[in-house]
């Protein structure tokens, strides 16, 4: 496969006639064949290549999946062993040695010590849910506390949890009851004009207070039975909160008997620099949900827990295709080299980092450069002074970006996502910085101009 990032006609005349057909015949949901007119056919590491020919390098890991690249040779060949012994059999109703050794990888890095079990499903939202359930069940309550800007997912519970945008809730009133939501401790943005690079102990203070003060005057701490959070909200924005903010929110739950959901699903499983986001934090959450990279493309996902944190008996919750057996297969692998590549991801977003911060100077538009690992945002603002959205100027960005090789995604209002798998190598990283530096001149100009 050509390594090099090269782009013709977008959308290509093939691609055309394939977006034609699907818009008869798929539903319509988030596709955007506006700002992204690609229609994969075959993939390589962090390329991609399109129906069309054309050649992209792919910083946006098929949404946070594909994190050891596309098509990697170990997966692939971990699921065809898989695929001629069994396809599947319902790992709810029965044992699987495969999901064994999948759960014991995953509590090997569990944050609270000895101990914990593992619940398969198949997609985030469903751990959502899942999550939701188990804090009900264990604690004998019904109420929940999320952040605005949260993603947890689109099912109907889940999305009760979800405050990311107002289009994802909008039509599907009333959602599950109970849950309350409050300001996430957003450094660059946040109700209180506060700067939380420089005064990230007040801002975490206030959002703390918040809680006490305002929901737990409003709301029985005592009936609420769970705190969902992103340790890095994704959806959100790519907010990386200040570093003492998850042990004081350890502190308020504990004080009132509430559980804590780390939603992992989009920055576990190594995308940081750790196995768990939540461990640059130095907090023990109660439930990691996971999901996304885990599967190495195919669906897998679930909750890890503490002991005695789950269901207490058989039958209170299953699931058919919770745990296939041939995505089992490729977590195996995944997870492996996932450990293996840590240390190279904490290296190589470093790097990132540096080379995003480089092209973002001197460009008053861009807002905001902020990130962990391999997971890093540019903000874009119409006045650095009042740090008001620009949407319209991030995706204009995403499609120039594009039209010159390099795939990326919105998150947020107004900022848009890095997120290249994690063995990435700094070449790449830099023919990405590259595109990025001559999007950027031709959407904000060049910069000081």
């Amino acid at each position: 496969m050509e390594k090099r990032p090269r782009v013709g006609e977008l959308p290509g005349p093939r691609a055309r006639e394939i977006a034609g057909e699907a818009q008869r015949l798929i539903a319509p949901l988030t596709q955007d064949m506006e700002h992204l007119p690609i229609i994969p056919e075959r993939g390589e590491g962090p390329w991609l290549v399109d129906v069309d020919g054309n050649v992209f390098l792919d910083f946006s890991s098929g949404f946070a999946v594909s994190s050891l690249g596309h098509a990697h040779p170990r997966i692939v060949e971990a699921v065809k062993r898989q695929a001629e012994k069994l396809l599947h059999f319902p790992l709810h109703d029965f044992y699987l040695e495969q999901a064994n050794r999948v759960a014991s990888k995953l509590l090997a890095h569990n944050p609270w010590g000895d101990g914990g079990r593992v619940l398969f499903q198949n997609s985030g939202a469903e751990a959502s849910e899942v999550a939701m359930k188990m804090a009900k069940h264990v604690r004998g309550r019904a109420r929940f506390l999320a952040f605005y800007g949260a993603f947890h997912g689109r099912t109907q519970g889940a999305l009760s949890l979800t405050a990311s945008k107002w289009a994802q809730q909008a039509g599907y009133f009333p959602t599950v009851p109970g849950v309350v939501h409050v300001p996430y401790p957003n450094p660059y943005r946040n109700p209180w004009g506060i700067d939380g690079y420089e005064e990230p102990d007040e801002l975490v203070s206030r959002v703390i207070s918040f809680i006490e003060d305002l929901v737990f005057r409003n709301n029985p701490p005592h009936e609420i039975a769970a705190v969902f959070f992103e340790p890095i909200q994704g959806e959100g924005g790519y907010i990386v909160p200040p570093s003492g903010f998850f042990r004081e929110l350890r502190r308020l739950a504990d004080a009132h008997g509430i559980l804590l959901v780390d939603d992992e699903i989009q920055m576990g499983l190594g995308r940081t620099g750790r196995f768990w986001a939540i461990e640059h934090y130095g907090t023990a959450p109660d439930y990691i949900l996971f999901g996304k990279a885990v599967g190495g493309g195919l669906p897998l996902s679930g909750i890890v827990y503490k002991e005695g944190m789950g269901y207490s008996e058989y039958g209170y919750h299953s699931s058919t295709f919770g745990g296939n057996i041939v995505a089992l297969a490729a977590a195996e692998i995944v997870i492996g080299e996932a450990e293996r590549l840590l240390p190279h991801v904490e290296e190589t977003g470093r790097y990132l980092g540096r080379r995003l911060r480089e092209v973002a100077e001197g460009r008053d538009k861009v807002g905001d450069v902020r990130g962990l690992g391999l997971a890093w945002a540019l903000e874009f603002v119409r006045n650095p002074r009042s740090k008001e959205p620009d949407p319209e100027a991030r995706d204009r960005f995403i499609k120039e970006a594009v039209r010159r090789g390099l795939i990326l995604i919105g998150c947020g209002d107004s900022a848009v996502r890095f997120i290249p798998p994690l063995n990435v190598g700094r070449e790449e990283i830099d023919t990405a910085m590259d595109i990025v530096e001559k999007a950027l001149d031709h959407v904000l100009g060049p910069r000081g101009g």
